[in-house]
C-alpha cells in the first residue's frame, strides 16, 4: 500500500511543477522603452497591425509603418517584424520606423520622450552647428554634438545620414535639437566594457596613434578606449623624440605590458615586437674589443656611449685620466661624438658595457689597456686623487692602484700632495695585483731606491774606468797653470 502512495505523491509534485512552469510562460513579458524586439504578425487591420512578441504579450504597429515606397503593404499575417517599443502605456506600441528615422511629429515626440534614437540627413553647416533634416523637419545639431572627435571638417558630415537623440523638442516640434555625439559616446561605453575584458597582459592588438607627447604617446585601442606607449617603450635604442616613431593618425600594432583596472590605465609597448639586440652581445662584443661608438649623453658619473641601436655602454669617469679638475674629464667628450672606446667589462644580466675612450686606437690594439700591470713591473701613471693613507694613481682605464704613505718615499712630515699634484705623471712600481685585478698595491719609493743604485752603479763604473794619471803628469799641469801667460 505504501508503494502506490508514492507514485501518487511523484505524479502529482509533476503535475504542480508543470502547472507552474506554463503559467509563468503566460505571463506577458516585460519590455522597456526603447528596446528592439521581435514578433509574429498574428492579425491586420485597418489602422494597426497586432504582433504577437511571446507569452501573453501583444503589441501594435501602425498599418503606414509596413507600407513600401510606394504605399503597398509589404507585409502579412505569419511575417515576422523587428521593431521598437516606443509606449508602454495602455499596451505595447511598436515602430520600424524609429530604426530607420521617424516619419511623422508625433512619433519625433514619442521618440524624444523616451530617448529613442531617429535618423537624419546632415544638409549644412550653419554657425555654432550644422541643420539636421528629420522626417521633413528642420533640427539643430551643435557642433559639438556632431562627433566625439574635435575640429573635424564641415565636409566631412555634409551630406551624411546619421543616427541623433533628441535633446529638445519645442514649440511642437517646431524647434528641435538633437545630438549624435551623445548615442556614439553610449555606444564607446558598452563597446569599451567588452574591449577592455580582451585587453589583458601580452595581449597584441592593433590601434590609432590618438596623440603624441613629449612622454609618449596615446594609441586608441578602439570604443575610446587608449593605452599609453610611454617614450622608453618605443625602441631598444633611446628616444628622444617620439614624433621620430610614430604620429598622430599611424595605425600601429602593440603589445599590452601592464593593466590597471582600478586607474583605468593601460601601459602598452611597441619594442617588445622587435628582436632584443642584447640576445647577441656576447656573439657580438668581449672584453678588450675596439668598438665605434656614439656619445649620446653626459652625466656626472661619466658617459653613455651607443655601440649599436639598443646597446649602450657606459665610460665611467674613473676610465678618464685624471687632469686635476673633478669635471676635466668631460673635455675629452661631447654628445653627439664618435670616437673609439675599448670594452672593459660585460655584465649580461644586468645589460651593462664598460667601456674607455681610446685616443691612440693604433696603440690600444697593439697592447690592451691593463695587460702590463703585473707585479714587479715599472709603470708611468697620472696621480689621481688622495687620500689620508695614500696616493691613488691611474694606471689605465678602469685600473687604479694605490701607493700607501711608507711607499711614498717622502718623509712622514712632508705634503705629499705638494710632492703628487693631481694629474701629474709618477714613475711606480708594481707591488701585489689581487686574483681580481681591481686591488693594485704600488711603490713610488721602490722606484727611487732603484734610481739611486743605478746611479750609484754607473757613477762607480765611471769612476773605475777612467785613466790614472801620474804624478809627473800632474806636476806638468800645475806648472803650466802657474805659467804667466802671454800677452
Amino acid at each position: 500500500m505504501d508503494r502506490p502512495h508514492g507514485k501518487e505523491r511523484n505524479v502529482t509534485e509533476k503535475d504542480d511543477d508543470f502547472a507552474s512552469l506554463f503559467e509563468a510562460s503566460l505571463q506577458a513579458k516585460r519590455f522597456d522603452e526603447g528596446q528592439t524586439i521581435e514578433g509574429t504578425i498574428i492579425a491586420i487591420g485597418a489602422e494597426v497591425a497586432f504582433v504577437d512578441v511571446g507569452g501573453k504579450g501583444e503589441a501594435t504597429i501602425d498599418i503606414e509603418e509596413l507600407l513600401d515606397d510606394e504605399g503597398v503593404l509589404e507585409a502579412q499575417v505569419g511575417d515576422r517584424v523587428e521593431a521598437m517599443v516606443v509606449s508602454t502605456s495602455g499596451g505595447l506600441k511598436l515602430s520600424r520606423k524609429l530604426a530607420r528615422g521617424a516619419a511623422t511629429q508625433k512619433q519625433l515626440e514619442n521618440a524624444y520622450r523616451a530617448g529613442l534614437p531617429v535618423e537624419g540627413k546632415v544638409e549644412r553647416a550653419v554657425k555654432g552647428g550644422y541643420e539636421v533634416r528629420i522626417a521633413g523637419q528642420r533640427a539643430f545639431c551643435p557642433i559639438s554634438q556632431i562627433d566625439t572627435v574635435r575640429n573635424t571638417e564641415a565636409k566631412d558630415h555634409e551630406g551624411r545620414v546619421y543616427t541623433f537623440r533628441v535633446l529638445e523638442f519645442k514649440e511642437g516640434g517646431k524647434n528641435l535639437v538633437v545630438s549624435r555625439r551623445a548615442l556614439l559616446e553610449e555606444e564607446q561605453r558598452e563597446e569599451a566594457g567588452a574591449l577592455r575584458r580582451s585587453i589583458v597582459a601580452g595581449a597584441v592588438l592593433s590601434g590609432r596613434v590618438a596623440s603624441v607627447r613629449e612622454y609618449g604617446a596615446f594609441i586608441d585601442l578602439g570604443a575610446g578606449v587608449q593605452g599609453l606607449l610611454h617614450v622608453s617603450e618605443m625602441g631598444w635604442s633611446r628616444v628622444s623624440d617620439p614624433t621620430q616613431i610614430v604620429r598622430p593618425g599611424d595605425e600601429v600594432t602593440v603589445k599590452v605590458l601592464r593593466v590597471d583596472d582600478d586607474k583605468q590605465k593601460i601601459a602598452l609597448g611597441l619594442k617588445q615586437l622587435q628582436a632584443d639586440p642584447w640576445s647577441k652581445v656576447d656573439e657580438t662584443y668581449a672584453t678588450g674589443q675596439l668598438c665605434s661608438g656614439r656619445v649620446t649623453r653626459l652625466a656626472d658619473f661619466g658617459a653613455f656611449v651607443e655601440l649599436q641601436p639598443g646597446i649602450e655602454a657606459l665610460a665611467h669617469v674613473s676610465t678618464f685620466p685624471p687632469t686635476g679638475d673633478p669635471a676635466g674629464w668631460k673635455a675629452k667628450v661631447k654628445a653627439g661624438m664618435t670616437g673609439s672606446f675599448q670594452i672593459l667589462s660585460i655584465d649580461l644580466e644586468k645589460k651593462r658595457i664598460g667601456v674607455a675612450l681610446v685616443e691612440d686606437a693604433g696603440a690600444a690594439a697593439e697592447r690592451p689597456a691593463g695587460n702590463d700591470i703585473v707585479p714587479g713591473a715599472r709603470l708611468v701613471g697620472k696621480v689621481e686623487r688622495h687620500e689620508k693613507f695614500g696616493v691613488f694613481v691611474f694606471l689605465a682605464p678602469g685600473r687604479t692602484g694605490l701607493i700607501p704613505l711608507k711607499e711614498t718615499g717622502v718623509a712622514r712630515e712632508a705634503d705629499v700632495a705638494r710632492t703628487f699634484p693631481v694629474g701629474a705623471e709618477v714613475e711606480v712600481a708594481v707591488l701585489e695585483v689581487d686574483p681580481s685585478g681591481r686591488r693594485i698595491r704600488l711603490s713610488r719609493k721602490d722606484v727611487l731606491d732603484a734610481k739611486e743604485k743605478d746611479e750609484v752603479r754607473e757613477y762607480t763604473e765611471r769612476k773605475s774606468d777612467a785613466p790614472v794619471e801620474s804624478f809627473g803628469s800632474l806636476a806638468d799641469k800645475l806648472r803650466g797653470a802657474m805659467r804667466p801667460k802671454e800677452k
